[in-house]
């Protein structure tokens, strides 16, 4: 399976350990340029920038469709400009992004969106990892923003209900 991905789910996933999970579930992720220079030239020293940096299995891929681009440009910010532009051209399977409006551009081209959060359950019912509860918690914990109620649902969802 071919994913395209965004930069917060390559810093997300690195920040609580878990960035391997990308590989375990995709066979190659591409990411553009402007993702690329995200996690690793503005984000150098932080989570995902060595990941992104070392994994062989990520692919760097330059997105052609101008016209695409130009019309997502303003709406979107430029990696998820890019990100979504490169799903479409790929065709890939999957496109992981989490900013709101990135996947709700996303979708209006395409039905194959996740984000963390969607990575994370379908790990857990893969027995990818033990539990959810955890890495939830540590996104939270982190800089990462989650409703009460989609951390509710995504405990429910594999059987992890709160008490």
């Amino acid at each position: 399976m071919i994913a395209v991905c965004n930069t917060t789910p390559l810093v997300n996933l690195a920040a609580i350990g878990q960035f391997d999970l990308l590989r375990r579930r995709h066979e190659i992720v591409y990411v553009p340029g402007a993702v690329y220079r995200e996690g690793t030239e503005a984000g150098a020293g932080r989570p995902g920038d060595t990941e992104t940096r070392v994994a062989e299995w990520i692919g760097r891929r330059s997105v052609t469709d101008s016209a695409l681009t130009r019309q997502l440009h303003g709406v979107l910010d430029p990696g998820e400009v890019e990100a979504v532009a490169l799903y479409v051209e790929l065709g890939a399977d999957r496109l992981l992004i989490d900013e709101l409006r990135g996947r709700k551009g996303a979708r209006a081209m395409g039905d194959r969106v996740t984000g963390i959060v969607g990575l994370l359950i379908q790990a857990k019912q893969k027995r990818y990892i033990p539990a959810l509860k955890p890495h939830l918690d540590a996104l939270r914990a982190g800089n990462f923003w989650m409703s009460d109620a989609l951390y509710g649902e995504a405990l429910r969802a594999v059987g992890e209900e709160e008490s």
